[in-house]
């Protein structure tokens, strides 16, 4: 895994967790945790390839065609 992938998920994390912080001090929860799972959306669309690559690593070495 490329350390720069771990830098943007991290990236991502805070600046949701700030926005999330902001929308809930404003009273708007709804808006806070539909940003909430924006950014768990956005994370799992950065490593879809590297779970793809896992369960072909898994496939390979296991024997399964």
């Amino acid at each position: 895994m490329e350390i720069d992938l771990i830098f943007k998920i991290a990236a991502v994390g805070i600046i949701v967790a700030v926005l999330a912080q902001l929308l809930k001090r404003a009273e708007r929860d709804e808006q806070a945790m539909m940003t909430t799972l924006a950014g768990l959306i956005v994370v799992l669309m950065m490593i879809i390839d590297q779970i793809a690559q896992l369960f072909d690593t898994i496939k390979t070495l296991f024997g399964f065609y």
